[in-house]
């Protein structure tokens, strides 16, 4: 069973939430909060599979509650979907580069709803390409210009390659045809380079792609 916590300050959302995955017989609802403080709570104490974690509620919001869980060792299988009302939402980014998973917007269909549970579950990223090249580029073509970094000295170059290419949202297959490569290959590269760099998931490398001047869409004019 894929467990889930439900961390949204409208009790409504919430119920909606909990009748549409409590319905599914692989996906139980084993909470709901209606803050930060408490989904931080819950998670330690029940550790579930995934928090759908409303980004913006009073008291601890969603940002520091995600930045709560992503730093905590004992946490690392939690994995946390973030709710957003706008896919572009301000926090979003932020929310990524602090160990969310990926991000959903509060009027996605229930089929996708259910299908981003179980992705994230499995431990993949929910970034669609096209999300990816949207929400990243948003928001780093407003950053400043990274400083030069040694994190990706680990790699090999044709890990460098991908995960620039992870950076500028293809998925395994669409960086398996554009490299020539297999999927199996090119996700086991994009495996190793998440080792080595010691990320959570394909979220993160995508943070890592921009941070590190990889990938710099707003820079380069």
């Amino acid at each position: 069973m894929i467990r889930v916590l439900l961390a949204d300050d409208q009790a409504l959302v919430r119920a909606g939430f909990r009748s549409l995955l409590n319905a599914e017989d692989d996906i139980t609802v084993i909470g709901e909060v209606s803050d930060g403080a408490a989904a931080v709570e819950v998670a330690r104490a029940e550790k579930p599979d995934v928090v759908l974690m409303d980004i913006r509620m009073p008291g601890t919001d969603g940002l520091e509650a995600t930045r709560q869980i992503g730093a905590e060792e004992a946490l690392s299988e939690v994995h946390v979907v973030i709710l957003t009302t706008f896919d572009l939402d301000e926090y979003v980014f932020e929310a990524l580069r602090v160990g969310a998973s990926g991000f959903l917007v509060k009027d996605t269909e229930p089929v996708e709803l259910l299908q981003a549970v179980r992705v994230v579950a499995r431990g993949d990223a929910l970034l669609s390409p096209g999300v990816t090249r949207r929400l990243v580029a948003e928001f780093a073509s407003r950053s400043r210009q990274p400083h030069a970094s040694t994190e990706l000295d680990v790699l090999t170059e044709r890990e460098r390659e991908i995960v620039a290419l992870v950076g500028e949202g293809l998925s395994n297959d669409e960086i398996a045809e554009r490299l020539v490569l297999s999927p199996a290959t090119a996700k086991t590269h994009v495996s190793r380079a998440m080792v080595k760099l010691g990320v959570r998931d394909r979220a993160q490398l995508v943070v890592v792609a921009y941070q590190t001047g990889l990938v710099r869409p707003g820079w380069l004019g």
